[in-house]
């Protein structure tokens, strides 16, 4: 096997500021769009960020379509009636004012009404073809409101595809937006408990990526632009995770436990879009792909403080509580680097050996967790250890995150870390 021998930086522009959702009509009257879909849920239809935006475009004169019927935690239903809705409109701009759940769907709806496509020519394979985008996309601006997927900074869009109760997705770089709109007044409105479950996937987006399989013990590809958006761990990555992850020690627990903490908020919303460019070009790995089966099959879980009306597993909440378990699985491939992440979040290493590397980590998390009130471990969201066997084979195709681990897991490792995962501590 021919090894990779380099590595690349892609990323969104981003413009951070109070208040500064205010320009988003003008970004698109300088790129002279003339027909804009504008995408929320139904509930931040109602909500003062939404506003902000409509009344942004109505200044500048630009005319607009909103589509507010968003799932949170979406699937292909969704996806393909946000499809349906922008191939129809003919729309030349795409904003998206909301979570990840939202930022994801406009960038679907994006690809497949500028190319129309079966609609898993484009979803990641195995369980579609994994096509590329075949050339540029419409301009999408994302206006998130919570600070977790970092989606404004990536090209990955993440939804359940219900056939098969799995989660999947859709990758390739033309799909990242080309403006994020980081503005913590749009985060006033998020619940305590989206904000905890939104951090925890920060946290977890930053120490995955930070231990991720180092880019250079990859496969080459074939040719330079065949070269995977997830690349493995790298200089560049590493600082941008690094950085993340100090930020998210700091300040999530304030930005939880006291939403009136502005300056939170906004080192959170930053910390997001940090970790974003960290994920985003080096992956994360097994915490994200043992969590989509623990999304996708949900029963009858219904967090406290979202406002759904469907059974979901928040995405944060279903990556964090396989996190303890995996990191001390990992710690053996690489305890360095689990240990730089277990003292940036507050554990006392000068004495720690390497071999202690995972439980250090996992120790900290663990208290972080239990002080925002997490889940105790799969069992609390509805599953049981009969479950584990169609959990792992729910993993198995999610290859594409989980080839990324610095260790390998097979089906039976896959099995053991669901299993201690069943209760967290």
């Amino acid at each position: 096997m021919v090894l990779e021998y380099a590595f690349e930086l892609a990323s969104s522009s981003i413009r951070f500021g109070a208040g500064v959702t205010r320009e988003v009509g003008m970004d698109l009257a300088e790129m002279k769009a003339q027909r804009v879909m504008v995408l929320t849920d139904a509930n931040l239809a109602r909500l003062p960020p939404v506003a902000r935006v409509v009344e942004s475009l109505r200044e500048n004169r630009i005319s607009f379509a909103l589509f507010d019927r968003v799932r949170v935690e979406p699937t292909d239903v969704s996806f393909r009636e946000a499809i349906d809705f922008a191939t129809d409109g003919r729309f030349d701009a795409f904003v998206a004012v909301g979570g990840g759940s939202t930022i994801d769907t406009a960038k679907a709806a994006n690809l497949y009404s500028t190319y129309p496509a079966d609609f898993l020519d484009y979803v990641n394979a195995p369980i579609g073809k994994g096509r590329p985008a075949p050339g540029p996309l419409k301009p999408l601006i994302a206006v998130p409101t919570t600070a977790g997927t970092g989606s404004e900074t990536t090209g990955v869009a993440i939804f359940d595809y219900t056939p098969l109760h799995a989660k999947t997705g859709i990758a390739h770089r033309r799909l990242k937006p080309m403006l994020g709109i980081l503005d913590p007044e749009n985060t006033r409105t998020m619940p305590p408990q989206v904000a905890a479950a939104s951090g925890f996937d920060v946290l977890s987006h930053a120490i995955e990526s930070y231990t991720a399989l180092p880019f250079q013990r990859r496969p080459r590809p074939e040719r330079p632009v065949l070269r995977p958006a997830y690349q493995g761990s790298n200089p560049i990555s590493d600082v941008w995770s690094l950085e993340a992850l100090r930020w998210v020690s700091k300040y999530l627990v304030r930005a939880v436990e006291d939403p009136d903490d502005d300056e939170a908020r906004a080192k959170m919303q930053l910390a997001a879009s940090y970790a974003g460019v960290g994920f985003g070009n080096a992956g994360v790995h097994l915490p994200h792909g043992m969590s989509y089966p623990v999304s996708g099959m949900v029963r009858d879980f219904r967090p406290p403080g979202f406002p759904v009306d469907h059974p979901i597993v928040p995405h944060g909440m279903s990556v964090i509580l396989n996190a303890p378990a995996v990191f001390r699985f990992t710690a053996e491939a690489c305890p360095d680097r689990h240990l730089v992440a277990a003292e940036i979040l507050g554990a006392d290493v000068s004495r720690a050996r390497p071999e202690d590397a995972g439980k250090i980590l996992s120790d900290r998390l663990v208290a972080i967790m239990q002080r925002l009130k997490v889940p105790n471990g799969l069992r609390s969201i509805g599953y049981g250890k009969s479950d584990i066997p169609a959990l792992v084979q729910g993993t198995l195709p999610q290859a594409r995150v989980t080839k990324l681990s610095p260790r390998p897991a097979d089906e039976a490792d896959l099995a053991h870390l669901f299993e201690e995962s069943i209760a967290g501590w």
